[in-house]
């Protein structure tokens, strides 16, 4: 049996950012992608011809969502339903399994990812090869280069969950080939080709035959790191300013991955006001859309120093190409907007406090917003395990799903109260 005794000399040890730090390896920041990059783990087995890792993530959260009204008024006046939630969760779990095999250049990494709340749990990998700082490329399942939240900094954010608007605005994560490295001095970038911008939900059967493609550009012109995993918060007290600031753009064409008498289609994309694009109705009645071209840019920057942090990213998004069965009032659909959040340590790597907020600019003229507020604490002083508190007001909410905060439609002010742990 193999007991594992988490001081907090421990802990602070595991809060270290695994991938290299030193000038020539920086490139590999974008060696795992999204929410399948491990913490540092604790090691197994270390041999020359290969190597064993596991690390592991778990959050349990209550979350309360106070709605103001239980329904809501889409664009073309039908009144939907707003179902909130109030409930206690052990909401998430990964374990990673990660390595080397026979060339420490080849990396494999094993990830088992369970969602209690909608009783799914899959197992699925990547495997990379890192050929130089300036060239790893890679093939299983990786991120849709849109929102820099999906491109490595989970779960360091502000909270436990994304924002209103980059869930929103956001790809998934698919069966993929990408390509990373250090392109520049200081300037990192990564390019994907994947099966859609979200596989979760799609089998193979239900998937056509149009490829996803997107990249991403990451440039850190000060010190030339963003702190741990590059996400939110200055736990870390930069004594000078880091900055970064980034670029993404991704386009797919996209189906409703079932049939047309089939009520439930594919969930990643959502119109503003929170109906599925692909559901029969959503923007004709009686008519479905069975295709559709989804395009994306986004532009993001982030600074940190001295305990402060702010992170934003600005979106835009165009739905067009429509196919249907049967005519529809528009051809195009564009929405854009932005999320910005920002923070200070109070108590130095103990406890922290920020704000964040988003709004969506749409052709409804609904344009959602959200503002809210929280806090969270660092009881070893490290990442490895936080307490967070959660409250924000919502108006006109475009997104939802039993991941998040979110859902649809929703007028009003939820609750969160965590806790998670990376090891």
């Amino acid at each position: 049996m193999l007991l594992v005794l988490l001081t907090p000399t421990a802990l602070r040890a595991q809060e270290a950012d695994p991938r290299p730090t030193s000038r020539d390896s920086l490139a590999f920041a974008n060696t795992f992608g999204g929410e399948f990059a491990p913490g540092s783990g604790f090691d197994i087995i270390k041999t020359d011809r290969g190597s064993l890792n596991i690390s592991v993530y778990g959050l349990w959260r209550y979350m309360n969502q106070y709605p103001v009204g239980r329904s809501f008024t889409d664009h073309l006046g039908v009144v939907r339903t707003v179902n909130p939630r109030n409930d206690v969760n052990w909401q998430r779990t990964f374990v990673w399994i990660t390595g080397f095999f026979y060339n420490p250049k080849f990396r494999y990494n094993i990830s088992l990812w369970s969602l209690p709340t909608t009783q799914q749990t899959l197992l699925f990998g990547n495997l990379q090869y890192r050929a130089s700082p300036a060239f790893v490329v890679g093939v299983g399942i990786g991120p849709n280069l849109t929102s820099r939240s999906v491109q490595g900094s989970w779960p360091y954010w502000a909270a436990t969950d994304r924002q209103m608007s980059e869930e929103f605005f956001r790809g998934g994560f698919s069966s993929s080939i990408w390509v990373s490295g250090q392109a520049l001095s200081r300037l990192y970038y990564t390019v994907a080709i994947t099966n859609n911008i979200s596989q979760l939900g799609v089998t193979q059967s239900q998937d056509t035959p149009n490829l996803g493609y997107s990249a991403s550009l990451r440039w850190l012109p000060t010190t030339g790191e963003f702190g741990p995993r590059n996400g939110f918060g200055d736990l870390e007290f930069h004594r000078k300013w880091a900055t970064q600031f980034g670029a993404s753009a991704a386009t797919s064409r996209e189906s409703r991955y079932a049939p047309v008498s089939q009520t439930s289609p594919a969930t990643q994309i959502r119109l503003s006001d929170g109906v599925i694009p692909f559901e029969t109705g959503a923007l004709a009645p009686g008519v479905t859309v069975q295709t559709l071209t989804y395009n994306y840019l986004s532009f993001d920057a982030g600074a940190k120093h001295r305990g402060f942090s702010f992170q934003g990213e600005y979106y835009f998004r165009r739905l067009s190409d429509f196919v249907a069965t049967g005519p529809l009032p528009l051809t195009s659909i564009v929405d854009h907007g932005f999320m910005a959040e920002a923070g200070q340590m109070v108590l130095p790597r103990t406890l922290g406090v920020y704000v964040v907020s988003g709004y969506v600019f749409d052709d409804f003229k609904r344009n959602p917003w959200e503002l809210g507020t929280g806090a969270n604490f660092y009881p070893y002083g490290s990442r490895a395990w936080r307490l967070n508190l959660h409250l924000i007001h919502i108006v006109r909410s475009p997104t939802g799903s039993f991941f998040g905060y979110y859902t649809p439609g929703q007028t009003g002010t939820t609750i969160s109260l965590a806790t998670d742990i990376l090891l």
